[in-house]
């Protein structure tokens, strides 16, 4: 199994930039897709950044040009830099991993989530 715990949220003004971490535990990681969701509150949760264990990286329409997804292998951490942040950005920010060789469809594991707000 797989322990994501996500770090870096916070308060920020509009404009401003954030990095969200999440270090994760369990074997197979790097074969593992990792990324990003979000949900704002009245809103579908969403998925933010997608990168595979290949590297492979994906994003959300209003987060591409703005929002880096990238990995440490060595460790077993995810980043989400965030820049250029305004407030449609605040949401619940939620790690989350894919099983091992899956790269499609919800993700399988979930951190505990970590609050980004963004003031006008």
């Amino acid at each position: 199994q797989v322990q994501l715990v996500e770090s870096g949220g916070g308060l920020v003004q509009a404009g401003g930039s954030l990095r969200l971490s999440c270090a994760a535990s369990g074997r197979g990681d790097r074969s593992r897709a990792m990324g990003w969701y979000r949900q704002a509150q009245g809103k579908q949760r969403e998925l933010v950044a997608q990168i595979t264990g290949g590297g492979t990286t994906n994003y959300a329409d209003s987060a591409k040009g703005r929002f880096t997804i990238s990995r440490d292998n060595a460790k077993n951490t995810v980043y989400l830099q965030m820049n250029s942040l305004n407030p449609e950005d605040s949401a619940v920010y939620y790690c989350a991993a894919w099983p091992r060789f899956v790269v499609t469809g919800t993700a399988a594991y979930w951190g505990q989530g970590t609050q980004v707000t963004v003031s006008s």
